[in-house]
């Protein structure tokens, strides 16, 4: 078991440590440039401030991007928040459906080992691999706080690298079932699914009749700005994404427990 499990983390390590850096430095170079760009942010403030629904869809009339964590929540919360739904759809979107996919499962599925035990390993694994990104980002954002002396950063960039966690967690999930009824690899959905529950976040916040119904997507309550200006009321959105999480991870197992699998 132990030995499947260093297979998985082995074969997904690649994925890992490219959309990590990619990611991580991403964010951590936006915040060095912040410094330079500090001087000249108070009139680009206002103007952001005043562009209607394009402001509001990104909470940029909540928050001022002068200030390094207003900068830090409508600008490098956009880039983590693409970055890691989509990394976590990515690689659970074809967990399972690679065995099928890449003519393994006869191997795989007559080790020692119980389809159940699979399932768990690879779900694990996809969760590993969710925290092992979010702490390595979460410190190169905070290093970058730390060289540039930013201001007002505290416990708000702790709760929204933990919902952002979960976040992912939950889109993945979501993308583990998709992974369990599919024999091909389902890449471009999993990330497709990332993309459009953003796009409803986005809109669910300018269209007012969609705002009653925002908590569909898990980005609701893992919205940087709201965070940063402690203005988020998300009790109802993180129940549903927990439930989420629980049951389609046990619809997953379910299902691909009792699947006949193609060799």
């Amino acid at each position: 078991m132990i030995a499947l499990y260093k297979y998985e983390w082995k074969s997904s390590m690649k994925s890992l440590i490219i959309w990590t850096l990619s990611v991580g430095i991403m964010g951590f170079v936006c915040i060095l440039l912040f410094k330079s760009m500090e001087s000249n942010m108070a009139d680009m403030a206002e103007s952001f401030a005043s562009m209607g629904a394009f402001s509001e869809a990104f909470g940029m009339n909540t928050l001022s991007i002068a200030s390094a964590k207003g900068f830090f929540a409508t600008e490098i919360g956009t880039i983590h928040a693409l970055g890691s739904s989509m990394f976590a759809a990515s690689i659970a979107a074809v967990i399972l459906s690679k065995e099928e996919d890449g003519h393994t499962a006869e191997f795989t599925f007559t080790l020692p080992v119980s389809r159940w035990k699979v399932i768990v390993i690879k779900y694990l694994t996809v969760i590993f691999n969710i925290v092992v990104f979010t702490l390595v980002c979460g410190v190169m954002y905070k290093v970058g706080f730390m060289i540039i002396d930013a201001q007002g950063i505290g416990n708000e960039f702790i709760i929204y690298m933990l919902s952002q966690l979960l976040m992912s967690i939950e889109i993945a999930s979501v993308c583990f079932l998709l992974s369990s009824v599919c024999k091909k690899n389902k890449l471009g959905i999993g990330i497709g699914i990332a993309m459009i529950l953003y796009l409803y976040d986005l809109m669910a916040r300018v269209i007012p009749d969609l705002k009653d119904y925002i908590f569909i997507s898990p980005f609701s309550y893992a919205n940087a700005t709201e965070i940063f200006a402690e203005t988020a009321d998300n009790a109802t959105a993180l129940i549903i994404g927990v439930s989420v999480i629980v049951i389609t991870t046990v619809l997953a197992g379910v299902i691909y427990s009792k699947r006949d699998l193609a060799s």
